[in-house]
């Protein structure tokens, strides 16, 4: 079983959950995060510190989402590893309360 962090992350990416994450299963994109599905040990440690309500379990994703698990098998592989929380996004804030935000989803990988 794996989390699956889903559309409130993007244009988002706030990192709280990156601090808790016992091993280090998180990846960045340029514009979201992921969860690698074989990294993750099903703890539940990243949920409740998630500002935008963005991470469920496999079995609670909204069906609305679920195409955010097959994005996470797509590229956790090429995504860098981010294991230390940093600053959101210019402007989280803002994108936390837009509802639909799939057009602004990029799979790029964070670059610096």
């Amino acid at each position: 079983m794996t989390h699956v962090v889903a559309e409130p992350c993007v244009m988002c990416k706030y990192t709280e959950c990156v601090a808790v994450c016992p091993v280090d299963c998180f990846y960045e994109g340029e514009n979201t995060l992921v969860i690698h599905t074989e990294e993750c040990i099903d703890c539940g440690a990243c949920v409740p510190v998630c500002p935008t309500t963005a991470i469920f379990s496999e079995d609670d994703l909204p069906e609305k989402w679920s195409h955010y698990l097959q994005l996470a098998e797509r590229v956790q592989d090429d995504w860098p590893n981010i294991t230390e929380k940093k600053d959101a996004l210019p402007d989280a804030d803002e994108w936390a309360k837009v509802e639909d935000k799939k057009e602004k989803l990029s799979e790029a990988p964070f670059s610096e």
